[in-house]
């Protein structure tokens, strides 16, 4: 079994956890890399705000920052991704054979049987005409009472 770095894992896990996290992900993952100023231009947040995302993301490892002159550049860093796919996929193939071994069972003996079913209905006798319980039966909706509104108390 494959020794999974939990710290690593969970500093993935937790970056991936915001949208804003993601959504920048996506937009360097359509570039080589791109200026903060040019990841931070469609979002309505500040430029500080953005800086701290990417602290999030540079601390997990997913990107990488370069700075030339006034000017740093982000790009995507692949190990923590890989990690985090490798722990996903041991538990995809888990609940892929887990359905599909349900799947095979309810495909080999399906209920209730499609034979069965219909002889039941024809069988069936008719439902009772009589009320279920007796409390029922005998009960009848009484229009409610009113009674005189009480003293109001005055300030």
């Amino acid at each position: 079994m494959v020794k999974y770095q939990e710290n690593v894992l969970d500093r993935t896990f937790a970056a991936l956890s915001d949208p804003t996290r993601r959504a920048l992900l996506a937009r360097l993952g359509d570039r080589e890399s791109l200026s903060v100023s040019e990841l931070a231009q469609p979002f309505p947040m500040s430029l500080p705000a953005i800086m701290k995302h990417l602290d999030v993301l540079s601390d997990a490892g997913l990107i990488a920052r370069e700075k030339t002159g006034r000017t740093v550049a982000c790009r995507l860093t692949a190990q923590p991704m890989e990690q985090a796919m490798e722990w996903l996929n041991r538990y995809q193939r888990f609940w892929s054979d887990a359905l599909d071994r349900l799947a095979a069972f309810v495909e080999e003996d399906p209920w209730p049987p499609s034979q069965a079913l219909s002889s039941q209905a024809t069988a069936m006798p008719s439902p009772p005409s009589a009320p279920a319980s007796r409390s029922s039966a005998g009960s009848t909706r009484r229009p409610k009472k009113s009674t005189p509104r009480g003293p109001t108390r005055k300030s």
